[in-house]
């Protein structure tokens, strides 16, 4: 076997070598990447269905030789161990292909979101020196080829831009698979960063999430025994693909390593999502509250056939146990409650618990190995069943953001505990119930917006003054977006409404789930005591769109 020294990558924070040491003698690191743990499965399940994406299908032999023939072409245009690559695509039939192409090569994966636009995109390119960017031509009315011509000639480091068509396939990714085909072999460690992910943040851009191979595959191994996943399993994904959910827990990541089939899908609509049910018998499906409440209140239920639905999985944000006591009766699948972040820890409940557990909590720790810290406003640790400031550090959860030493000092404690901003209640067994968010960040339907992004741009507004964004209770949602505007002396109240200031944030290419849902013109921001903006007053003040 070819010598392969470890990666070193400026800004990558490691792990602690009596960590590392102890996650490899306990079982939860393995010696194997994320290429070795799919060509595992490509190698037992040759002839077996591995995607389906529309009418296209790949077998787990044409997904290796895909895989293999892109790593390839990526090769061909100096693509290597540790570039950054960024991949901005919906959920196609080659997302698969092309992030495990990058993997061969141990190039790093940048995940962005389809729904990024020129705001974010641009930012991501430059902050993590990508050298290529894969995108399609065009996505929900934006001309993406446009934004990867421009930022070709802009950015310092971008080389190569991979424009497909539309529907993921053709334009420049024939000219990628024009160059034969890789031989499968180790080009990287498994300690190696293997991928980057995008957090939402609380700051105005968002804060990129490196995961190792080993620390990613310990979570996927946890989550297919917690989830069930098996070589019969037939999962629809209906959530981006780049989603923590949908990736890894179980994901297709879970699938595919043990041999099941995976079904893409564009959207989560009752019409779309019920029509790939019936058509492919799904066993499994993951959703976010929002996806599922329009499954749970649609009168399409009885117009297909969702027999061979197991598991209905909803995460991403809290599941009200109202709609969640309704899943079984109306989708005749088990609820399994799931509660994360794209930092590391996950949370499952059981697929046999009580139905008391699977509709009120969201789970318990993925991982043995995750340590799991609720403690009140001044550090001290709360009793069991009383609500908390979640902290956790594990096998899977990241020890920093990438280049953030700022954002480190803020969000990891000196021992390495990551604080993720929500607020829990400790049940028995380790069963956590999320009470609520401590950051300011909101979560709408499971999405991250960072006020301060969206602060920034309408600041930039003639008529803004001043703006505040906050999050606010919604029953479908969880949380909505709402902007507080104080205006320009003599500036004009119909150029500041809703769909005026949403219309101007589109021409600031801010993607279309940031975008406030609720405006308030107000004189003056509520303030605290000590002269700080009350956003908690602004929260509670709740007014219908403007």
């Amino acid at each position: 076997m070819t010598r392969v020294d470890p990666l070193v990558l400026d800004g990558f924070v490691p792990y602690p070598e009596e960590f590392a040491v102890r996650y490899r003698n306990q079982g939860y690191w393995i010696d194997q990447t994320h290429s070795e743990f799919l060509f595992q499965s490509i190698e037992r399940n040759p002839e077996k269905v591995a995607i389906v994406a529309g009418d296209i299908q790949l077998t787990y032999a044409e997904l290796g030789d895909r895989i293999l023939r892109l790593a390839a072409g990526f090769q061909h245009l100096g693509i290597g161990r540790g570039d950054r690559v960024v991949l901005h695509l919906p959920n196609v039939a080659d997302y698969v292909p092309l992030v495990f192409a990058l993997y061969e090569l141990g190039a790093i994966p940048v995940l962005a979101l389809a729904a990024h636009q020129r705001h974010e995109i641009e930012y991501i390119v430059d902050f993590t020196q990508a050298r290529a960017y894969v995108t399609v031509e065009r996505h929900n009315g934006n001309d993406l080829a446009a934004l990867a011509e421009d930022m070709k000639a802009s950015s310092s480091t971008l080389e190569h831009t991979i424009i497909l068509a539309p529907d993921g396939r053709g334009g420049d990714l024939d000219g990628l698979l024009s160059h034969g085909a890789l031989t499968h072999r180790r080009r990287s460690l498994p300690s190696d960063v293997a991928f980057v992910q995008l957090s939402g943040g609380t700051t105005g851009r968002p804060k990129v999430i490196p995961h190792t191979h080993e620390a990613n595959l310990t979570s996927v191994r946890s989550a297919v025994r917690h989830c069930g996943i098996t070589s019969g399993t037939i999962q629809l994904i209906v959530l981006p693909l780049s989603h923590s959910f949908a990736m890894r827990s179980p994901g297709y990541l879970g699938v595919l390593g043990s041999g099941g089939t995976v079904v893409l899908s564009q959207n989560g609509s009752p019409d779309a999502a019920f029509s790939l049910i019936q058509k492919h018998r799904i066993t499994d499906v993951s959703v976010v509250p929002p996806l599922a409440l329009a499954w749970l209140n649609t009168s399409l239920k009885s117009d297909f056939d969702l027999t061979s639905l197991r598991v209905l999985r909803v995460g991403g944000a809290k599941f009200s146990a109202t709609a969640a006591r309704r899943v079984r009766s109306e989708l005749g699948a088990t609820l399994q409650q799931s509660f994360g972040m794209a930092e590391g820890l996950a949370t499952f409940t059981n697929l046999d618990d009580a139905e008391e557990a699977i509709t009120s909590y969201q789970g318990r720790p993925n991982s043995d190995g995750d340590e799991v810290r609720i403690i009140d406003d001044e550090g001290n640790e709360v009793a069991r069943g009383e609500s908390g400031h979640l902290l956790t550090r594990g096998p899977s959860t990241i020890r920093g953001y990438y280049r953030a030493d700022q954002d480190n000092a803020e969000c990891f404690t000196p021992d390495g505990y990551y604080v993720t901003g929500d607020i829990v209640c400790e049940r028995a067994d380790r069963y956590l119930e999320v009470v609520g968010r401590s950051k300011d960040q909101i979560n709408r339907g499971g999405e991250k917006v960072a006020p301060e992004e969206v602060e920034n741009l309408l600041l930039s507004h003639e008529g803004v003054h001043d703006v505040s964004v906050v999050g606010i209770a919604d029953d479908v949602l969880g949380e909505r977006v709402k902007a507080l505007i104080v205006p320009r002396p003599g500036s004009d109240a119909q150029d500041l409404t809703l769909v005026g200031l949403r219309k101007f944030l589109r021409g600031r290419g801010l993607a279309a789930y940031k975008m406030p849902d609720v405006v308030e013109l107000v004189e003056e921001f509520q303030k605290t005591s000590v002269g700080k903006i009350s956003k908690r007053s602004q929260r509670e003040s709740v007014v219908g769109p403007a």
